[in-house]
Formats: C-alpha cells, sequence, structure tokens
C-alpha cells in the first residue's frame, strides 16, 4: 500500500473572474485586489502600475487555468502508470487557497501527500515561503491535517531541460540551420532582491540550467532577469532583459531568442514583460525577436514530474 495518497501542486496564482473575498470592501476590480494584496496598499502607485498589465488581458490571468491544464496531464501521465492519485491545485494568491485546497484533502482522506512548488528555482520567495505558508494551514487544521512531502528541485533533470529546449527549436520552425545558429539565445528568470540571490541556491540553479540547455543546441547563450520593479530601493539582479537588448543595438545582431526558463507558462508576466514591453526594445533596436514557449503540460516536462512521484512511491514501499 502506497504512503503517499495524493499530489499537491502549489502556484502563485493570477486573478480571474469572480471576487477573491481577501479586501474589506472589494474594490471590484479583480487586477487590482491581486496586485494589491502582492504589493501591499502602500504602494499604490505600484499596484495601478501593475495592474495595467494584466489589463492588457482583459484583467484577468491565464496562471489558473494553464495550472490546472498541468494537473491534468499529470494524472493522466500517473493513471497511465497505474498511479491513479488525485492532484490537487492551491494558489497563494487568488482562489483555490491553500487552505480551501487542503480542507479538501482532509474531507477526502488524503493525509500524506507530495508537494509540487510550481517554481524552476529556488529563493525564500519562490520556495521556503511556500512552504512556510502551507505549513501555517497546516497548523491551524491541527490533527487530521494533510502532511506535505516535497520534491526536490528539478531543474537539472532531462524532462525539463529537453522540454525547454524542444521548445526553443519549435520557435524557430521554418529558420535555416545558418540563422538559427547566429541568433543570440538569452534565457530569462523572474529578477529578485540581489539580498537574497546571495542567500538562495537561485542564480546558481538557473546558471546550471542555462548551461544545460546551451549545451543541447550547441550554442552560446545569455542569461537576463525579467520582471523587476522599477526604481526598487534596493538592488535586483541584473541585467534586465531589456537593457541585454538595448546592448546589442548597432552590433550586427538580427535575431534573438528569448526563453522564460524560470516561468513554467505562460502568464502575464511572461505576456507582457516579454511579448509587449521586450518585443518593443527588440523592434526599437532592429532586431527580431522570438520568444520560446513555457514547459507548461509539455510531455517531457510532465512525464519528469510522474517520474519523480513514482520513484518517491516506490521507495516508500521499502
Amino acid at each position: 500500500m502506497n504512503q503517499y495518497d495524493g499530489v499537491f501542486l502549489i502556484g502563485f496564482g493570477g486573478p480571474t473572474p469572480g471576487c477573491c473575498k481577501r479586501l474589506d470592501p472589494c474594490p471590484g476590480d479583480e487586477a487590482l485586489c491581486f496586485v494589491q494584496c502582492i504589493v501591499g496598499a502602500n504602494n499604490m502607485n505600484r499596484v495601478e502600475e501593475v495592474a495595467k498589465h494584466y489589463n492588457e488581458f482583459g484583467g484577468f490571468s491565464p496562471f489558473n487555468e494553464l495550472t490546472f491544464k498541468q494537473a491534468a496531464a499529470l494524472k493522466d501521465v500517473l493513471k497511465k502508470q497505474k498511479l491513479d492519485l488525485p492532484v490537487y491545485v492551491g494558489m497563494r494568491n487568488w482562489p483555490p487557497f491553500f487552505g480551501e485546497i487542503m480542507e479538501q484533502m482532509v474531507a477526502d482522506g488524503s493525509r500524506n501527500v507530495i508537494g509540487i512548488i510550481l517554481s524552476s528555482f529556488q529563493s525564500s520567495a519562490s520556495w521556503e515561503r511556500y512552504q512556510q505558508e502551507v505549513q501555517d494551514v497546516v497548523n491551524t487544521l491541527g490533527n487530521g491535517s494533510p502532511v506535505v512531502h516535497y520534491i526536490e528541485p528539478w531543474y537539472e533533470e532531462d524532462g525539463f531541460v529537453d522540454a525547454v529546449t524542444d521548445l526553443i527549436r519549435s520557435s524557430c520552425l521554418g529558420w535555416s540551420y545558418e540563422r538559427f545558429k547566429k541568433a543570440d539565445l538569452i534565457l530569462t528568470a523572474h529578477s529578485i532582491p540581489q539580498v537574497a540571490a546571495e542567500r538562495s541556491p537561485y542564480t546558481t540553479q538557473f546558471l546550471e540550467t542555462a548551461k544545460l540547455i546551451a549545451s543541447r543546441l550547441d550554442k552560446d547563450y545569455e542569461i537576463a532577469y525579467q520582471s523587476a520593479p522599477d526604481n526598487p530601493p534596493i538592488p535586483w539582479t541584473q541585467p534586465t532583459i531589456e537593457n541585454l537588448i538595448e546592448s546589442k543595438k548597432g552590433k550586427n545582431v538580427e535575431d534573438i531568442i528569448v526563453s522564460p526558463i524560470g516561468f513554467l507558462c505562460d502568464h502575464v508576466e511572461v505576456l507582457y514583460d516579454l511579448d509587449i514591453a521586450a518585443q518593443k526594445k527588440a523592434k526599437s533596436c532592429g532586431i527580431t525577436m522570438v520568444r520560446s514557449g513555457t514547459v507548461g503540460n509539455h510531455p517531457l516536462f510532465i512525464e519528469m514530474l510522474a517520474d519523480r512521484i513514482g520513484n518517491i512511491l516506490s521507495n516508500s514501499k521499502k
């Protein structure tokens, strides 16, 4: 009998239609509410600025929908492997919140679940904070609460690296071999405060994944960071994607391929910061930019997660 009885996908979340019930009174604007709950009411200029990014896409984010697609794909692969486990999805910043999903686990009788934090690389914000907030729910629920056992980071796993590599090649379909080889490859991750980077393996993991991807493609590469706040009071990781693109102006660079390897689905930070802002910068520099997709529910990525789960289940029987 398996020690584990469920899988828990743990994500950031994004605004979808309907009240999240976090602010009273409700502002009546999902994007504004979402950003305010993250940034805080003391910085409304920043809140309104970021909310405008969501308004470019109708005021909502595809994050939750895409994460549920990942969950469905994972459940299908697990079932094919004779591992018929429920796959739960909980979000930190928008319904379904961790608390309500873990209450559902209790109702379903799931007591030992395998947690998958949906973040490519580890930092306090992208990993430990999720674990702490899940633990807060465990403490609140008390006896009978599910115990969450987390899988280790997958930044070096073939399934992740090969999925990204495949997506990069697919973004350049129709290109000649010479054009692909000549194009500059830029791999991006979310910018974080420099002090947080120095205290975590975030940058090291990012660089290691970048090297593996570039090796498979037999290409040189550069890294860049995106989605940092404008004029932050403390330094954030550099260079920014826009500054890196700007540095290529007038240097005989015709094409750049941008791959957001630090993101697992095409949500607004990818859709706005790359497809709108970075693309605008590239055009102003006379450079053609293509952006490869995120891993999402790519079969290689999902199969890698399923294999990780299968290994944990096998080891639990020994």
